[in-house]
């Protein structure tokens, strides 16, 4: 019964997590970010949140990493108001990679039907 809870919890903070990126968050460092899951433990004390950005910059990553450690104490306050839970729980962001895999090998693929176009 517990995981719908944990899994209802995921969405809300995700919804929650954008939103405040969008409208509350004024650091230019995060524009552009976007919330593409979060993984709760079973207790409900962590949250990791994994974000994408657009540009393929190593130096655009750093800083959005960098504005999200800066942020994450107005991030987590902003979501102990918004949302009836006992204990807002502690938040970690990560990368989410699967998105400039995807392009990577959308590319690749386009460049096989450039090469061969019997494929």
């Amino acid at each position: 019964m517990a995981h719908y809870r944990i899994g209802r919890l995921e969405q809300e903070i995700q919804r929650e997590v954008n939103d405040i990126l969008l409208k509350r968050v004024r650091d230019p460092r995060v524009q552009g970010i976007t919330v593409t899951g979060v993984v709760v433990t079973g207790d409900l004390q962590q949250a990791t949140i994994y974000y994408s950005i657009l540009s393929d910059l190593a130096s655009d990553g750093e800083k959005a990493d960098a504005g999200l450690k800066k942020a994450t104490g107005l991030i987590r306050s902003e979501l102990g108001a918004r949302l009836n839970i006992f204990k807002t729980p502690e938040l970690f962001f990560e990368r989410d990679e699967s998105v400039q895999y995807g392009s990577h090998i959308d590319q690749l693929l386009n460049q096989l039907h450039r090469d061969d176009p019997k494929l």
